[in-house]
């Protein structure tokens, strides 16, 4: 089989519903049922929602578990470069034949009636889960929580929600309450929810369902507490203190994920080593990621590359403050963002740390925000800014003017996971 082959199902998909996103669970209980509720016999799930942090905490987790010598399952999304990278089966990401048959299982018995592609792809990955033996699944909440697609397991063994934020809001309400009810959504009777760092109104939401659920918490700041100290992470809860490296993904924030994985991995019943392994060795590409080589790199000659996905205000807050934090070199953006994100929340601590912006149109995009566009918001955060028609044209103006500079391509998973088929 050739990629082309999972690639025409996929491509089939888009058509089945006139919408990309519309949230209930009514489709997804049809298909699951006429494919005999695979969601009922995957091996015990791990779910995460939050606005920020859900993918690198996720890949935290797994590489604790499998330091731990156990298989995982893991679903994820958006993918970056190609559609396998949602699903990780037993720890390898889903060969090209097993792709194929879990679509094509799926677009066959729901046969033509109305669904999202985020919902059958959803259940093609659990169909895939089912039918491999593992010894965790981590699942990856899409959008929201209450009606995301992922939210069809009865019994998790453990839910997690990371720092929830203003995002989505056309989907997930205005407000942070509102926001922090869809999320608080996975929490189930029963059942521990480890909780990341929260701001006051979105805990106190998250408490209050917890309490109606008997769902016991283990939330940031009452039953552990994660910090930097002389260069080393401290994590400690009701069993004591670790004393670990820093995380090998960069950021202040990373911290924080890392002591939500920590707190995840200690309910579980994982030790010191599995702690360590999730702190220093997690995989997770374009959250300030150092391109090292390839064709965008030799273009940038003497200059750094960097590749970040994240795209509202929290994202933009975390990702000024790891920058902060590298050795100084003149900062240059290259940026491209879609049209239903915060641009001007997002733009506005970076401003505050880079020295122009050059705005480019996201490749293939219908939702791209328009270069000029990105450019004006830039303008307007105090931030010098021009267009570019490629990221390629935007690295060859910025390293012809500043050829030693730092450049930071931003703004959007979409933007991100272009630059990583460009530069192979």
């Amino acid at each position: 089989m050739s990629a082309a082959d999972s690639d025409v199902i996929l491509d089939r998909m888009m058509s089945l519903h006139p919408k990309v996103i519309d949230l209930t669970l009514d489709r997804v209980w049809r298909l699951l049922a006429a494919l005999g509720h695979p969601e009922r016999a995957l091996p015990p799930v791990i779910h995460i929602a939050g606005t920020n942090g859900k993918g690198s905490t996720q890949a935290m987790i797994r590489a604790g578990l499998e330091a731990a010598g156990k298989s995982v399952h893991a679903y994820t999304s958006p993918h970056l470069a190609r559609f396998h990278e949602r699903i990780r089966l037993a720890g390898e990401l889903i060969s090209e034949e097993a792709l194929t048959q879990v679509l094509d299982d799926c677009y066959a018995a729901n046969a033509g009636a109305p669904i999202t592609y985020f919902e059958i792809t959803t259940v093609a990955a659990l169909l895939a889960f089912a039918r491999t033996p593992a010894d965790y699944t981590l699942l990856e909440v899409g959008l929201g929580g209450r009606l995301d697609a992922t939210n069809v397991i009865e019994k998790p063994a453990l839910t997690i929600i990371t720092p929830v934020s203003i995002d989505h809001q056309q989907f997930l309400g205005e407000t942070l309450e509102e926001i922090a009810g869809e999320k608080a959504g996975i929490l189930k009777r029963g059942v521990p929810c480890v909780v990341g760092p929260q701001q006051d109104a979105a805990l106190e939401v998250i408490e209050a369902r917890a309490a109606r659920l008997g769902a016991p918490l283990l939330a940031h700041g009452q039953h552990w507490h994660v910090w930097e100290e002389r260069g080393r992470l401290v994590f400690q809860d009701e069993t004591g203190l670790l004393d670990l490296p820093l995380p090998n993904l960069i950021g202040a924030h990373q911290v924080q994920n890392a002591g939500i994985a920590l707190a995840a991995l200690r309910a579980l019943g994982y030790g010191e080593e599995a702690c360590e392994t999730a702190v220093t060795q997690a995989q997770w590409p374009a959250r300030l990621q150092r391109l090292k080589t390839g064709p965008l790199v030799e273009a940038a000659g003497r200059a750094e590359l960097w590749l970040d996905g994240g795209h509202n205000p929290a994202a933009g807050e975390a990702l000024a403050e790891a920058l902060t934090r590298l050795p100084p070199r003149p900062l240059h953006l290259i940026c491209g963002m879609l049209n239903t994100k915060d641009i001007a929340g997002y733009l506005r601590p970076l401003a505050q740390v880079a020295e122009t912006l050059t705005a480019v149109s996201i490749p293939g995009e219908a939702n791209t925000l328009p270069a000029e566009t990105t450019a004006r918001a830039a303008e307007a955060a105090g931030l010098p800014a021009g267009t570019a028609g490629s990221v390629h044209q935007a690295i060859a103006a910025i390293t012809a003017k500043t050829p030693n500079a730092r450049i930071l391509i931003c703004g959007s998973l979409y933007l991100a996971g272009n630059v990583l088929r460009e530069n192979g």
